[in-house]
């Protein structure tokens, strides 16, 4: 079927049950059949998070514009990803939005400046493939388009770890149209900009907030739907029936935060929490016990002195916090929250951590999400060097 996409956009659904999920509409505010079955399937099949929904609900509503504006069919527009790239990494807002300006420039080509990166782009396309082989399998769309999608191709070009472990060579399902990613470092917050901004930091609470995300490598999401049961500081926590010795913290998924926050992974770690951050907790609790409305709340991290007090943070004021700390302490650029969890992977694999260490401690998945910190500096490059022995002469 044809998709009207003049005004097709992604949009959020909650059920009577209280889960929410995002999905596309088109022009009519009709839900559009074939993207709502593949992101209803992501949150309730796959068990995906709310946000994963979002990301792919405005990727879908971008590739359905295009192939209304350009005059196709979503199954005619999923053989031809090609054109939809170009069309993707150049078509500016005017011409990929869903106002009614959109639409004026369809066919944006590589003479124009790149309005997406390579990352972005790659981004939209897997949500694109996901809802498409969705379709083929649940028979919204001929299996054929499949083939079109994917190539067969060998594991030579794969890490060692990632390939089979009998020596023989397998086969694996390779995305055709894939932008290539400049390899660049993470961008993480130095050892400097993080003490600058623990002296910005205007109360106890805050500063516990930074060494969280810092020294402990937590999320948003994580940091602001923690309950102050799941946090440990005992040396010994059997007394409460945990078994993990020392002081930590659990990270759970819960769902029915008022304050939106999500955990991003449904299995349940613990991270280890260090000297500092055990007296960060200690300080900040003296702060919040002057605060007798925020007794009551079983939420570790709550207002103290602004809006509702003894509301629990909102993840989106963690990133208005840091902002703000990181102006009062003159640095340079402005630090988001990631960018001190990025510092904490970093730091991990710079003092000798192994890479499942950190994958651990971050709730990483999969290996290569935690790869990316392994960038050693020239300095230990050069040491590295120096260790290996010299060849013995030869008499």
């Amino acid at each position: 079927m044809m998709i009207k996409g003049v005004a097709v956009r992604a949009f959020p659904v909650r059920l009577p049950s209280g889960a929410r999920y995002w999905t596309v509409l088109d022009e009519d505010l009709a839900v559009v059949p074939v993207a709502d079955a593949f992101l209803r399937h992501v949150r309730f099949g796959r068990d995906g998070a709310e946000s994963t929904t979002r990301s792919y609900a405005y990727s879908i509503a971008l590739f359905l514009r295009w192939c209304d504006r350009s005059g196709r069919l979503w199954s005619e527009g999923a053989g031809q990803l090609g054109s939809f790239m170009t069309w993707l990494r150049h078509a500016g807002p005017q011409a990929s939005g869903a106002g009614p300006g959109g639409g004026a420039a369809v066919l944006a080509g590589p003479g124009a400046a790149p309005a997406r990166s390579a990352r972005r782009v790659n981004g939209v396309l897997t949500a694109v493939r996901g809802m498409v082989v969705h379709a083929a399998a649940s028979g919204q769309a001929p299996g054929d388009l499949v083939p079109l999608l994917y190539e067969v191709a060998d594991d030579r070009d794969l890490p060692g770890q990632a390939r089979d472990g009998d020596g023989r060579m397998s086969w694996r399902l390779r995305a055709r149209h894939r932008l290539r990613e400049p390899e660049t470092r993470v961008d993480r917050a130095s050892d400097e900009e993080i003490v600058a901004l623990l002296a910005a930091c205007l109360s106890a609470r805050d500063r516990l907030i930074v060494l969280l995300m810092a020294r402990a490598g937590l999320r948003c999401g994580e940091l602001c739907g923690l309950r102050r049961s799941d946090v440990h500081l005992l040396a010994d926590s059997r007394p409460l029936g945990c078994e993990v010795a020392r002081a930590h913290l659990h990270v759970a998924r819960r769902e029915d935060n008022p304050n939106g926050a999500w955990a991003k992974s449904r299995r349940q770690r613990t991270v280890p929490l260090d000297f500092l951050t055990v007296q960060a907790f200690d300080t900040y609790e003296l702060e919040r016990a002057g605060i007798p409305a925020a007794a009551g709340s079983d939420f570790l991290l709550v207002n103290l002195f602004r809006g509702t007090v003894g509301a629990p943070v909102r993840p989106g004021a963690v990133g208005d916090l840091i902002t703000a700390a990181s102006a009062r302490a003159g640095l340079g650029r402005h630090l988001t929250p990631h960018m001190l969890r990025h510092a904490c992977g970093s730091n991990l694999l710079d003092a000798g951590g192994a890479l499942d260490e950190a994958q651990d401690i971050l709730g990483h998945m999969h290996p290569s999400s935690t790869r990316v910190y392994l960038h050693p500096d020239p300095v230990r490059l050069r040491e590295a060097v120096d260790r290996v022995p010299s060849p013995r002469v030869i008499p």
